[in-house]
């Protein structure tokens, strides 16, 4: 068609009208949207089975740079949720993997990749040139680095977690809590191994976390800021989970000094 497309209108359009064209007939998205998801920097921690549906979610609706952070390299344990990666792609590093599936996808984004471990020590230097991120991951360490760093710059963070039969979603918005720590001090730390879980399930934990990621960038709907929304795939139910804030929290609490 001499280089255009026919959208769904009937009509000529050019590819990137077409290729969005669902999202912009979406009251709340249009052109306008369309171009905040264009312009927006999302960190993702994580490249596994969270992270998969959340990249390749974002990447699909236009989100224009996307960072990548992820130490690890495939493994044939990783091929039953992790749908980023390939049977080719084992013994490669997991950002390696992710990128290249990503640009095949969505070639007209940026992608930058990090292929290494979140610490203390760098992440503010990852998270700084991000307006979002999105926690793919696995362990309580990082989500509390995260958690940390991201009230000290004021950036709004998205957790998902998964185990067995069940997941979360939460938003955190900084300055306003409850944060991580308020929702997760407590909590009994549970013993270093793998976690059982089937490979559906982080798909559709981590799609909610993309939703969630959207909905920010488009300051549209209601965001899970404040609110735990809890799946259980053993009885196909939501349900939600508001926690408390700690007045005296170390991270958001009035009289943090983070």
């Amino acid at each position: 068609m001499d280089g255009k497309e026919r959208s769904e209108t009937g009509s000529f359009e050019s590819p990137e009208h077409n290729r969005y064209f669902r999202q912009l007939i979406l009251p709340g998205v249009g052109e306008e949207g369309q171009k905040k998801l264009a312009q927006a920097k999302v960190l993702v921690v994580g490249t596994g089975g969270l992270g998969s549906p959340v990249l390749y979610y974002l990447a699909a609706a236009g989100v224009g740079t996307l960072g990548i952070v992820d130490d690890d390299r495939v493994d044939v344990t990783n091929l039953q949720r992790q749908i980023l990666h390939w049977e080719k792609d084992l013994g490669r590093g997991k950002t390696e993997s992710a990128g290249e599936k990503l640009r095949a996808f969505n070639s007209t984004l940026t992608y930058h990749l990090y292929p290494e471990r979140l610490t203390e020590g760098n992440v503010e230097t990852l998270i700084g040139n991000y307006e979002l991120v999105v926690a793919a991951v696995d362990n309580r360490e990082t989500r509390r680095i995260l958690n940390h760093a991201c009230y000290r710059l004021g950036i709004p963070w998205i957790d998902g977690g998964i185990r067995e039969y069940s997941g979360t979603v939460t938003v955190y918005v900084p300055p306003r809590g409850p944060c991580y720590e308020c929702i997760h001090r407590t909590h009994a730390v549970r013993p270093a191994g793998p976690i059982p879980l089937l490979g559906a399930l982080p798909g559709v934990i981590g799609s909610i976390e993309a939703m969630e990621a959207i909905k920010l960038i488009l300051s549209i709907g209601i965001p899970l800021n404040g609110r735990v929304l809890i799946y259980d795939a053993w009885a196909a139910r939501f349900e939600e989970f508001i926690p408390s804030e700690d007045p005296a929290c170390p991270i958001c609490g009035k009289q943090s000094s983070s």
